[in-house]
């Protein structure tokens, strides 16, 4: 009877600190794991794109097939290995922005170009190393394409926010 009396008492007497504490706490932590969620997935779409951008200019840079005398795959195949390379990830491939690098044309062999397919921008012929002073001229291929990023981080000023996210992605050409 007696610690029964002492319960009662200790309840009696207990005035919520607890439950103040854990209404104070407890947004803040959930806010911080919405950062850490939203934050992971921006950086997964990031590795994603620049994955899918590296494929499309590994894809340009390379003959269709060794012995159809060296000819380059078309700007719908770069394409398509792209938007595959996205939608591996369930990326919304209508989202692709186009983006206009200005590349250094090769001068051996002359010429270069840039095309736009999908909204993913295939510069081929271009220089890879425009600075390098020693080094032979090495030409190849450059893709690149820009995707939208939106964070839903309720009551902070990223909520709702917008970033457009850049690819670019350049490969040596094989002869």
């Amino acid at each position: 009877m007696q610690t029964l009396r002492q319960i009662v008492h200790k309840l009696r007497t207990t005035d919520g600190a607890e439950i103040a504490e854990a209404a104070l706490v407890l947004p803040l932590v959930f806010m911080f794991l919405l950062g850490i969620v939203w934050f992971g997935r921006a950086f997964n779409i990031y590795s994603t794109i620049t994955q899918a951008a590296q494929q499309g200019a590994i894809t340009a840079a390379r003959s269709t097939c060794a012995t159809c005398n060296n000819t380059p795959a078309t700007d719908t195949v770069v394409s398509n290995v792209v938007t595959s390379a996205m939608q591996s990830s369930s990326l919304d491939v209508t989202q692709i922005q186009t983006t206009s690098p200005s590349p250094m044309f090769c001068t051996n062999p002359p010429g270069g170009a840039c095309a736009t397919k999908n909204n993913i921008t295939i510069c081929r012929n271009i220089q890879l190393n425009p600075a390098a002073g020693v080094q032979p001229q090495q030409c190849g291929t450059l893709v690149s394409f820009q995707y939208p990023f939106k964070f839903y981080l309720p009551f902070t000023s990223l909520n709702m926010e917008q970033i457009v996210m850049t690819a670019q992605a350049q490969s040596r050409m094989e002869n």
